[in-house]
Order: C-alpha cells, then structure tokens, then sequence
C-alpha cells in the first residue's frame, strides 16, 4: 500500500478522469438524480467484475466519483488488492481512502460457496467467509457477497440446500459481531428463485440475505414478479445488474418493484461488455438508471 490517499490527491484524479465522463452528460450538481427524489432511497454503484478490474483503489475511487457512480463492491482477486491477507495498517489505509472521498465501500464480494460436499472444503468455505467479514469491517463495508453454488452428483438436492442454509446461519451469527451482512448472490445451478427461497427457509438468521443477481433463471416458472415476491422480504443492502440497455432482461420492471417496495439499498452494475470508454459507459449507465428510477416514481406517485 502507498501512503494514505489524500483529498488534494483525489480531487486532482477526479479531474482528470472525469473529462471522458462529462462526454455521458451533466455530472455536476445541476443534474438533477432520480433518486434524490422522496420516494426512492436506492442508489447505482459498481460490482469491480470487469469494467473495474484492472484499477487499482486509488484509480477506482476517482473513476467511481468522476461518474457519480458512489458505492462500490469490491471483487475478490481483482487490481485494488482489497483482499483478507492485507494488515491492520493497510486495511485503515483503505478506509481513509473511502473516508477522503464521496465514494463508499459497500463490500467485499468473495467467491465462497457452501455447495461441496468434502466437509474439509466446506469448512475452508466458512472460515474464508470468516475472513472477509473481518476484512469489510476493518474497511468501512458493511457485508460480505457469497454464493449458495451448485448441485453435486449423488448428493440429494435437498441436502444440499439444508448444507448451504445451515452454512449462512453459521457465517450470518458470526457476521452479525461485526455488525456485517452475508449477501447470497442468486448464482449458480442454485439461481431459480424457487431454491433460494428453501435455502433462505433454513438461512433464518437476520444477518443473511438475498442479493438480487438479474438471471435469466428470474423470468421462468411463474414469471419476474412472482419471483421477486418469493424473497423480497429477506433483501439485503445490495442488487446486481448487467448493462441496463442490453435489451435480454425486463429492468424497467424490475426497478418499478424495486421502487414500489421503496428499497432503499444499493443498485450496483456488474457489467459484461468491454466498451473502448468505461468511464463514459459507466456514466451512461447510471443515466440510464436514474431515468428508470424516475419513469417507476411516476407510475407509482
């Protein structure tokens, strides 16, 4: 880690890569967001999946500012090198880095799962967990992205999702000492909404709850609506989606239910394409989402 990222520092970055920013449109205070309205208490940040990747944190948080894009989870493995293995001194340092800046740490988003049947993998799974709980913490987050994952050959399904249900209540208790969030992506064979459902059955501890991933898996059966009323109740602090104007998923309908259960956490973009220009591609996104935002306002005004 170098030194701590100063305001001075962040300012002068935020400059200079806003100018590709500015080319999306206004992000100034004159422009006016959807979600400063009354009735929406959500805003757009990013999953570090691609587009985020290769920047390290210094370069994340000015991107990040420069396009009004204010909250960001931080993917395990990636150029920021947010990861558990990092000492007290460097996770304050991260903090600081947040704390100089408009932009916040919503969380680590890990690759654990609680799917394979080895006990021994299994409980590697839950202390990693562990870990990054700790990690957020230290850094300023406030929760811990998993993943149920997968179904294995001769094990029942059913034991399966006992085992990951019974996984997150242990990770959610010990979460919950650290004033954290365990985020189930809806991911994997486990995405159809219907599983995660049996799976949050078991996960009753408060601390564990439901990250909305935008699969396809969300439309079939009886539908997005249906789908999205089978967990609703157990949403935590954060939803993913990909490209909004990517035509494949319903996400006009899909932030009308947002907007009309007044969720109040946090839309982050984890996003699949590779534009020549991310930052003005991340800009236009959130353009994209703040008119989404403000056409469901309307609707449900």
């Amino acid at each position: 880690m170098t030194k701590r990222f100063c305001r001075r520092e962040f300012l002068r970055q935020s400059l200079r890569f806003g100018g590709a920013a500015l080319a999306a449109g206004p992000l100034g205070p004159s422009a006016v967001s959807a979600a400063d309205k009354p009735d929406s208490k959500m805003a757009f940040g990013l999953v570090t999946y691609l587009w985020g990747k290769d920047w390290d944190l210094p370069t994340l948080i000015a991107h990040c500012a420069a396009t009004r894009v204010l909250g960001v989870e931080l993917r395990t493995t990636h150029a920021h090198g947010v990861e558990p293995r990092l000492n007290a001194r460097q996770r304050r340092e991260v903090k600081r880095r947040f704390d100089d800046s408009p932009v916040t740490l919503v969380g680590p988003g890990s690759n654990e799962c609680y799917d394979n049947p080895d006990p021994q993998r299994l409980r590697r799974a839950i202390e990693t967990t562990k870990a990054f709980v700790k990690l957020s913490h230290d850094c300023g987050g406030n929760g811990v992205k998993v993943k149920p994952n997968s179904f294995h050959k001769n094990v029942p399904r059913e034991k399966t999702i006992e085992q990951i249900g019974t996984s997150l209540n242990v990770v959610g208790r010990f979460a919950g000492d650290y004033g954290q969030q365990i985020r189930l992506e809806v991911h994997g064979q486990c995405s159809p909404l219907p599983i995660i459902k049996q799976i949050m059955d078991i996960a009753d501890d408060p601390r564990v709850c439901v990250c909305w991933n935008s699969n396809a898996t969300d439309l079939k059966g009886q539908g997005l609506v249906h789908n999205f009323n089978l967990v609703k109740d157990r949403f935590g602090a954060i939803v993913h989606v990909r490209e909004l104007d990517a035509g494949d998923y319903p996400y006009q309908e899909l932030m009308n239910l947002f907007v009309a259960m007044d969720y109040a956490g946090w839309i982050l973009l984890e996003a699949r394409g590779q534009p020549k220009d991310r930052l003005k591609a991340l800009a236009e996104q959130r353009q994209i989402w703040e008119r989404m935002v403000a056409k469901a306002q309307e609707m449900t005004g």
